[in-house]
């Protein structure tokens, strides 16, 4: 019975193989450009690309918790990849997509409650954190693959447009979450190691990390800083900015192009 359960436990959720299945479907109709509207097909395998790589953030999180000794993970659903089973919807998925709409920027999720007192050694605790950014550079790795094999020969324009927007979220999203700033991964992974004292003192500030960063964001300056390490990065992986800016501007379909990404038929 006991078998059972942990099995069902890890089963893999209906809502999470039906947002794989849009991500098919529409990443197949941005190929083909089967659809009426290329961009509104563009958005959809965009934003369905970006849920499944939330979820996996969350599932490499609960994981490598789960191994670590938190054998909690599995009852609360986190295993089964569904994203209506985090802590946060909201936070996990919710916003994340809005900031992608609004602003095209890879917001981190981060809402699956690990019970940390089960969970023995430092380094343990450091992986567990570490776990769910390497999910995104991971992905990152996979969006860029035809750009930096040089493999884009017969790849159409719109689907490679496509993949570099959803690689500079996946950037971003990386480069965020390894910030050491209290309530991200990034301090996740030092936490740790720094005294009790320490840890006590900055405990507090968790809640407020993520608000702080996206503050300090709206100051032009560290926007354009921000930005300028996301494409950096992107340029070393074969994805110029050209590139993802076509793709945003795809995605953003609602929007009156300016034409300089037209994308013939």
């Amino acid at each position: 019975m006991g078998h059972q359960g942990s099995r069902g436990e890890r089963r893999i959720s209906s809502v999470f193989l039906g947002i794989v299945a849009v991500m098919a479907v529409t990443g197949w109709a941005v190929w083909t450009q089967y659809a009426t509207s290329t961009g509104l097909a563009v958005f959809l395998f965009v934003t369905s690309a970006w849920v499944v790589s939330l979820c996996l953030h969350e599932y490499a999180h609960a994981r490598t918790a789960l191994h670590g000794g938190d054998l909690t993970v599995g009852a609360k659903g986190y295993l089964t990849l569904n994203p209506l089973k985090y802590t946060h919807a909201l936070l996990s998925i919710i916003l994340p997509v809005l900031f992608v709409i609004m602003g095209g920027l890879g917001l981190p999720g981060g809402a699956v409650y690990i019970e940390r007192g089960r969970i023995r050694g430092r380094w343990k605790h450091s992986l567990i954190s570490a776990a769910g950014p390497l999910t995104n550079v991971a992905f990152a790795v996979v969006c860029t693959a035809p750009f930096w094999l040089d493999a884009l020969d017969g790849v159409p324009w719109p689907f490679r447009f496509a993949l570099a927007f959803l690689a500079l979220l996946q950037v971003s999203a990386a480069i965020l979450n390894f910030l050491p700033v209290p309530g991200l991964d990034g301090y996740g992974i030092i936490e740790p190691w720094l005294s009790y004292n320490v840890r006590r003192q900055v405990e507090p500030l968790a809640p407020f990390g993520l608000i702080v960063v996206f503050a300090l964001l709206w100051i032009p300056e560290v926007n354009a800083f921000f930005f300028g390490a996301v494409s950096g990065v992107l340029s070393g992986l074969g994805v110029s900015e050209l590139e993802t800016y076509c793709g945003h501007d795809l995605y953003r379909f609602w929007q009156d192009t300016n034409g300089l990404c037209a994308v013939p038929r």
